[in-house]
C-alpha cells in the first residue's frame, strides 16, 4: 500500500520558489513565478491567511501581488517588510493586514486565477494585477519600497537574502560570490566583500553580528564584517562517502549551534564559535536545500 498523500494546502498559480510564515498574523507568505519568459504564467507573491478549521488547517488568499516580469526567487521577512530577491535585484515590500470597516467586500477584477480552496461560506476571490483581495473582513495592502541591485556576475542573480537580528541590516548572496550589506529599508550599501569563489548558496547573520556563507567552491565561512573568522572545507572537514565532490548546500543558526545541509542529503551540526563537529548524518536521499535550528 502506498504512502498517504497529506491533504493540499495551498496551490499557486505559478512555480514556487519561496515561502516564509508570519506566526504573529496567522500569515503564509508564497513567491515565485515563470519569470520574464513570456510563457503565460505570471510572477507574484500570495499572502494567505492560516487558520485551523474543525481541526484541519486551511488556507485562504487574501492578497495577490503582481511582480509584473520578475518572478521572486528568496525571501526573508522582518515585521510588515518582506525582503524579495527579484532576478539581480532586491526588492522591499511593506504589507499591512487589518480588519475591514463595514460590510465584507470582494474586489471586481477582470480574471480569476487558480488558487487555494476557499472556506465554506467564504466568498469567491476575484482579482487583477496590483489589486487587493478582500475576504473575511480582512484586508491586506502591500506596496513597494526601496530596490537595488545586488549581483553583477555576467547572469546576474541573487540567491539569497537575510535580515540581522534587530532588522536594521540585510544580507545579500548571489551568483557573483560577493556577500552585501545594506541598511534597511533605504538599502544604503555598507558593506561588499567576496566571500566564495563562485555562486553563494546560503548565508545567516548570527545574534553577535558574525556572518555564515556557504558556496560552491566548498567553502563554509564564519567572518566578522569581512574578516574571515574560520572556515570548513568540505573535502578536508567533511565525510567522505566516495570520490563524488560534495559541497555545502545550506546554513541555519541557533547561535549556539551551526547546522549545515548538503547536496547529497548529509546534515552536519558544528559548535558555532569553533566550528567543532558534533554530529553527521546521511539522513537523506536527496539534496538539502534548506534547514532550520
Amino acid at each position: 500500500m502506498g504512502r498517504r498523500r497529506a491533504p493540499e494546502l495551498y496551490r499557486a498559480p505559478f512555480p514556487l520558489y519561496a515561502l516564509q510564515v508570519d506566526p504573529s498574523a496567522g500569515l503564509l507568505i508564497a513567491a515565485g513565478g515563470g519569470g520574464a519568459a513570456k510563457t503565460g504564467i505570471k510572477n507574484g507573491v500570495h499572502f494567505l491567511q492560516l487558520e485551523q478549521i474543525n481541526g484541519r488547517l486551511s488556507a485562504s488568499l487574501l492578497h495577490s501581488h503582481d511582480t509584473e516580469t520578475r518572478a521572486t526567487m528568496n525571501l526573508a521577512l522582518a515585521g510588515n517588510i518582506l525582503a524579495a530577491g527579484q532576478d539581480a535585484h532586491c526588492q522591499l515590500l511593506r504589507f499591512q493586514a487589518h480588519q475591514q470597516k463595514g460590510k465584507n467586500k470582494t474586489e471586481k477584477a477582470g480574471c480569476k486565477e487558480q488558487g487555494p480552496r476557499q472556506r465554506k461560506g467564504a466568498a469567491p476571490v476575484e482579482k487583477k494585477s496590483g489589486a487587493e483581495t478582500h475576504q473575511e473582513g480582512v484586508e491586506l495592502s502591500v506596496e513597494n519600497l526601496q530596490a537595488v541591485q545586488t549581483d553583477f556576475s555576467p547572469d546576474p542573480l541573487q540567491k539569497v537574502v537575510c535580515f540581522n537580528h534587530d532588522n536594521t541590516l540585510l544580507a545579500t548572496g548571489g551568483t557573483d560570490g560577493y556577500v552585501r550589506i545594506w541598511k534597511v529599508p533605504s538599502l544604503e550599501k555598507v558593506l561588499e566583500f567576496r566571500a566564495h569563489e563562485g555562486e553563494i548558496e546560503d548565508l545567516a547573520l548570527g545574534p553577535d553580528g558574525k556572518l555564515v556563507t556557504v558556496g560552491w567552491d566548498l567553502k563554509a565561512s564564519v567572518w566578522q564584517k569581512d574578516q574571515l573568522v574560520t572556515q570548513l572545507h568540505w573535502q578536508e572537514n567533511g565525510p567522505t562517502f566516495s570520490n563524488t565532490p560534495y559541497r555545502y548546500q545550506a546554513c541555519s543558526e541557533s547561535g549556539t549551534f551551526l547546522g549545515l545541509g548538503t547536496v547529497t542529503g548529509s546534515v552536519a551540526i558544528y559548535i558555532a564559535f569553533s566550528l567543532q563537529g558534533v554530529f553527521l548524518c546521511g539522513c537523506c536521499s536527496c539534496y538539502v536545500s534548506d534547514l532550520l535550528l
